[in-house]
């Protein structure tokens, strides 16, 4: 996955720095995101998919990330949790095994400001014993993560 240019600071996000050459989609990152799960059969590996390109610090490993996000099921298209809900952002330390391995995977690259949808297959999730009751065993998942700083 590219990572384009290196960042050499930190920060947060602002709604004022953000060209529309990275958003040509008008998408407004600090409204909830839905998500509808696509049409066939679920990927095998780890689908990246930035929605927005954001202008800030890249996220890597070694480095705390806070973000908000959504998740669905494939199989349902159900909502099993988001950072909406409790509203506050989601912090964890990138690369350090905080997260299923798709979010460290996933994550990584993203730039403060972006808005990427993963689509994690099973192996990279929570294969095949699930989680709380929430998440079915061999579930693909479903999560869009808006990078909201670094730090």
């Amino acid at each position: 996955m590219p990572t384009g240019q290196r960042a050499q600071q930190s920060g947060t996000v602002d709604s004022v720095n953000h060209p529309e050459s990275r958003n040509p989609e008008g998408i407004d990152v600090f409204a909830r995101p839905t998500i509808s799960v696509p049409e066939g059969d679920a990927p095998s590996d780890l689908q990246v998919e930035d929605l927005v390109v954001g202008d800030g610090p890249e996220a890597e490993p070694g480095v705390q990330v806070n973000v908000d996000y959504v998740g669905v099921s494939w199989s349902t298209g159900k909502e099993f949790d988001a950072s909406w809900n409790r509203g506050d952002v989601f912090s964890f330390g990138l690369g350090a095994g905080m997260v299923i391995p798709g979010w460290d995977q996933g994550v990584t690259g993203m730039r403060v400001g972006g808005r990427r949808q993963l689509t994690i297959p099973p192996h990279l999730a929570y294969g095949p014993s699930g989680a709380g009751g929430v998440i079915g065993p061999n579930e693909t998942l479903i999560f869009t993560v808006d990078l909201r700083s670094i730090g």
